[in-house]
This record gives structure tokens, sequence and C-alpha cells, in this order.
């Protein structure tokens, strides 16, 4: 599962900090030729704050933090003197954390992922439950009006009631099972017990459950679904109002009246919300101002209007690289999340910047002057220019560097490839569409008009999106699909396809569901010899002959070496200078043969590769988890 389910950038109240940030790496030699050179972005994300008090009455905040871990603990901070400390997960994050928390009206804190609901409680203070569940994570929660703590999880709308004055927790497993991932964004309870909850992307929903029974029933007909998420609201009537697709309803008792009009809702109110939950006031007047992950430091407002600023601390291993690529500065490049950020490596000094990206960079790729960026959310393309001076980027800004150039929501949300086509004209971003949509297009950026055009998946593969790209002669691009769908979309085909794509005329010229049992071809590379290799659903490595438009040989390398890396944008040919092309397998690094059309494995890697890939002054560079790492390529190659 892919836990960047929303466009958190969004969502977050927290700032972050714009400027840019240098330290030096220390790289250390870890045997082999295998360097490790440090930490890209040594920082967490909150995924969910709220300001309260501990046992004293005295004001402290608590954080979700999330690292490339996951949600790995609660920081307690003493609002007062900025003093913190870090109460480790008692149960496995497993890569999972936060989407949503709530602090109830006994003043505990409650969360519930990698399928673990619990309890802290910061009059203890310390987590005071913990209990396995059905999978997987809540993605939206509420207090009832007699204390009971509700979840509705994601993926298959589960629901997990907890009474804290007897301790109980009742699992009523997944109670609404579609084909698709679900979203159940919000749920409320009505003055009488019955619980209702919002469904979505795929189709908008609303379920009314009957608690007693654990029986959901789904309010809006089958016929009658569309895209979108259905959305409920607890009134200080005690009644519960829900919407989806424009119509309104009113439901109490486990009985849902339609309305003619939107209501005025009086909110109920209840310290709940999704991972960018930011619950400012403290009980005794005071306002939590900010919170800052990255500078180490809170602010605090007093009842009075002045406010304070401490400096505050926490462990972290750091955020999830997403990816990187040399750019033609000499340095190694690429972005992280969560927090969304900007890390450049030079390895000449052994030094690391680190600043405030623009989005989230899926997918990277350079040339020899420039560097393009494509990102989540809504399918933007970015350009760089390392040899002009940083300027954050602002949309509609052209004097930014980086460079927003287009985007291409919501026939791309999710990008998985970046191609600069040797044309010299055509920079081409590949991925999936918006949530609960199925079905992904292209974005082309012509660099000699600056103008971009979008190619929807109609016009390309019905049903499928591209997942990796390579250069073909002539202006042409190959084309390898995959059958998934946007986050929490519905598949709908049951074979990935190649294509060859006609860039000056957007036309589909040759198509083929070329080799059996494909979901997905997850990167691809044009190799000197005028063959495109690529890899399928990670362990199968094909040779393709543009001109004959054929297969010209499938091997399977798992059983003997393994996966091949795989990220949102996978990049795991590395191409060398004299033409040698090497592939990132999550035990090590491999070369390809182009003769006998097959893997060699040159070293075995000290730790599990996450991604890369990118080749600068004979290392290979790669990363695993938050950590970059490089391989010196031996002289013989």
């Amino acid at each position: 599962m892919d836990l960047d389910l929303i466009r958190i950038a969004a969502l977050i109240t927290v700032p972050l900090l714009a400027l840019a940030a240098s330290a030096g790496a220390q790289s250390a030699d870890l045997g082999n030729g295998f360097m490790h050179h440090g930490v890209a972005t040594p920082v967490s994300n909150h995924r969910g704050t709220v300001a309260t008090v501990d046992a004293d009455g005295n004001p402290v905040v608590l954080v979700w933090l999330f690292d490339h871990r996951g949600g790995y603990g609660i920081l307690m901070i003493d609002a007062r003197t900025g003093g913190s400390v870090t109460y480790p997960t008692p149960f496995p994050c497993g890569g999972d954390t936060p989407y949503a928390s709530i602090l109830s009206s006994r003043n505990r804190y409650y969360t519930h992922f990698n399928s673990w609901f619990c309890e802290f409680d910061p009059t203890v203070p310390g987590f005071t439950f913990h209990e396995k569940t059905k999978p997987q994570m809540a993605m939206s929660m509420t207090e009832d009006d007699s204390g009971v703590i509700w979840s509705a999880t994601y993926p298959k709308d589960g629901i997990v009631s907890f009474n804290p004055e007897t301790g109980e927790l009742r699992d009523y497993g997944h109670v609404y099972t579609r084909n698709w991932a679900q979203y159940p964004r919000s749920i409320q309870a009505d003055d009488q017990g019955w619980v209702y909850f919002g469904d979505g992307s795929t189709e908008g929903q609303i379920m009314i459950l009957n608690r007693e029974t654990g029986a959901a029933t789904p309010v809006v007909p089958e016929d009658e679904l569309t895209h979108g998420s259905g959305v409920v609201y607890r009134d200080v009537n005690g009644k519960v109002y829900g919407s989806v697709g424009g119509k309104w309803w009113e439901f109490q008792g486990g009985q849902a009246t339609p309305l003619s009009e939107t209501p005025t809702v009086n909110h109920k109110p209840i310290i709940t919300g999704s991972q960018g939950l930011f619950h400012r006031d403290f009980p005794g007047g005071e306002r939590l101002a900010s919170l800052d992950l990255v500078e180490r430091t809170v602010t605090i407002t007093d009842a009075a209007g002045e406010t304070r600023t401490l400096d505050i601390d926490y462990e972290s291993e750091g955020a999830h690289i997403m990816g990187l690529a040399a750019a033609s500065d000499g340095t190694i490049c690429g972005g992280t999340a969560f927090p969304m950020r900007f890390f450049s490596f030079d390895p000449a000094a052994d030094a690391w910047t680190n600043r405030a990206a623009y989005g989230q960079w899926n997918t990277v790729a350079a040339t020899d002057t420039l560097f393009y960026v494509g990102g989540y959310g809504h399918g933007y393309l970015l350009e760089w220019d390392p040899s002009r001076p940083w300027v954050a980027t602002q949309k509609g800004n052209p004097d930014c560097n980086p460079r927003f150039l287009d985007e291409a929501n919501p026939d791309i949300n999710r990008p998985h490839d970046l191609l600069v086509h040797p044309d010299g004209r055509h920079v081409i971003l590949a991925g999936t569409p918006g949530y609960g949509l199925t079905g992904g297009g292209l974005l082309i950026w012509d660099r000699q008009t600056e103008e971009a055009r979008v190619l929807t998946h109609e016009q390309l593969i019905p049903q499928q999106s591209v997942m990796s790209l390579a250069p073909v002669r002539d202006g042409r691009v190959l084309c390898g699909s995959t059958i998934a769908a946007g986050t929490g979309g519905e598949v709908k085909a049951s074979l990935a396809e190649l294509f060859i794509l006609n860039l000056e005329t957007g036309e589909v010229e040759w198509r083929e569901a070329a080799l059996k049992d494909a979901r997905s071809y997850m990167d691809m590379i044009a190799a000197p010899n005028r063959l495109i290799y690529g890899i399928v659903d990670r362990t199968r490595l094909f040779a393709f002959g543009a001109a004959t438009r054929e297969i010209i040989r499938e091997r399977d390398f798992g059983a003997e070496l393994g996966n091949c890396v795989s990220q949102q944008g996978t990049r795991a040919f590395v191409p060398a200078p004299d033409g040698t092309v090497y592939v990132l397998l999550n035990k090590g690094i491999a070369r390809l043969d182009t003769e006998n059309h097959s893997l060699e494995l040159l070293a075995e890697a000290p730790l599990p590769i996450g991604g890369g890939g990118a080749w600068l002054d004979g290392r290979i560079y790669f990363y695993s988890g938050s950590h970059v790492y490089s391989w010196e390529v031996p002289a013989e190659g």
C-alpha cells in the first residue's frame, strides 16, 4: 500500500523552513566499494498534533512523529520550557503511520494504524492501551455521546470501537467491501448511538452502522453511485447530516431522511481530523502558534497575545527518499517525503544542502544543464537550472528556479516516470490518475515552444496508465503500461501492454499485450545495441526490438536474484558513460549482459537497496530508506 494517500502538502498546517540548510556528511566506507553518505533529510513530519495539559494542568503538546520507518512515537512537549520526551510506539509501525487521530473529552489521544488501535494518556504520561485489529488504518475517528471512540479504516471499511471506561475494544471487521480500496474519511454518531460514515473515492457512499448487530446499510442505491466521497457531520442537536454528490440526508436513530436543500450544520466540537490534525488551543487559554520540526522550535501565544518560541528536540531517522539523480553541477539531488524536501549531496565537499520542496518529487531526470521533476499531487512538472540561484517555486511565477511548467491533473496525479527525450525537444511525464480514477495520461512538454499537452488514457490505452518510458528513434517513445488504477481506484484491465507513441501526432502507432500475465512494466531503457530492455513485475527482464516490434528475449531472474527496486518513480536501470547498463536490485547491483540478455550480480549491498539510481564519477548512487549510499564500479566494469 502506498502511504501517500492524499495531498499532504495541502493539509499540513505546520510551517516548514524555506531556507537552505547545509551540513557535513562525513561519508563512511562500508567495504566492498560501498559508501554511506548520510541521511538526506534528517527530520520527521507530524501526523497529528494537539495542544492539551498533563496531570498537573501544565500545557503540553502531543505530536505523532513520522519518518521513513512510519509513525514511530509520540513527542510530548512541555509548552512552558520546551522540554520534550518521545514515547515509542508500543507496537510495530511497519512503515505505516496515522491518517486520523482524536483527542477525547477525557484528555486521551487515540489513533489507529498498522492494524493497531492505541491510547495515549498525557496524565500518566504514556501509552495506556493498544490492541491488534483487522487491517489497517483509520481514515477518520470520532467520539460518541457516551465517550466511546470510533474508528473507520482503510482499505475495506473496517470499524472499531473502544470503551475507555471498560477498556473493551470491539472489532466489527470489514463491513462494506468493494473491489477497490476504500477511504472512509468521516465518521459520526448520533445521540441515539447509531454510527454513520462517509466513503470514497471510487464511489461516494454513506453507511449506517447498527452498533449492536454490526450490520452496515448503504444509503445510496448501487445504480446511483458516482465517483467521489460521502461526508457526514455531527450537529449539536444530536442529529447527523451527510452529503454525497450534492444530495443531503438527515440521520437519526438509524434512519435516513432526504433533504431538499443544504442544511446549516451547527457542528458538535470534537477534536479530531486527518493526518493534518493541528489542534492549537490549550485548556488554559494559551494557543499553539506554530510547530517547526525542521528548525526544532515551538511557538506559544499566551492569553495576552504575547508569544514565546522554545527550542525542542527529538530523535529521527529521517524522511523517506523518493528518488535521486545526478545534476549538472556534480551533485546528487532528489526529494523526500514526509516532509517534502529537496536535498543535494556534493561528493567533492562531502556536504549536504536541504531545502523545502514544491510538493513531493516522485520522479527526477537530468540533462547536461537542467534537472526535471515530476511531482505528486496533480502530476506537475518542474524545471531546475542548478547553475542559477535557487528561488522557491511558485505556480505562475516564471522567475522561480525550479520553475513550474505545467500539470496534468487529474490525468496524472502520482507520477511514475519522467523521460527527457534525446530528440532535445520533448520531456514526457507519465503516471497514474487522481484518487478513485482509472486510466492515466501523459504530459508532454515541448522545450522549444514551451507548451504542454496532455494525452488522456482514452487516447492511449483505455483504463490503464503508463508506468515506464524509453526513447525510440525518429521522435517516438515506447510506453510500458500498468493496470494499476489511481490511488483507491478500481482495476479494470487484466493485462499490461507495450505501445509506441508518435510524439509529433500524439497517435499510438502500435500496441500489444506482449508479455503473458504482465501487470506492470516497471522500468525501461534504450541500450546501445538498439534494443530496449525492461523489467516487468520486478522479476522479468525482456529485450524489445523497436524496429521489428517484437520481444527478442524474456528471462525471469527472481529465483536467482530476487526483485528489482521499486518506487513511485522507479529508476532501476543506471546507464554508464561507456554504454554499460547497470540494474539496481534489492539485494545488490547487477550488470545487464546485452549479448545474452541477462543480468549478472556484481556486488551484494550491505543493506536492501530501496531505489536510485544515478551514475556520477564512477560511482552508482542509490538510497535505502532515508540514507544515501554509493558503490564504486570496478575499473574492469
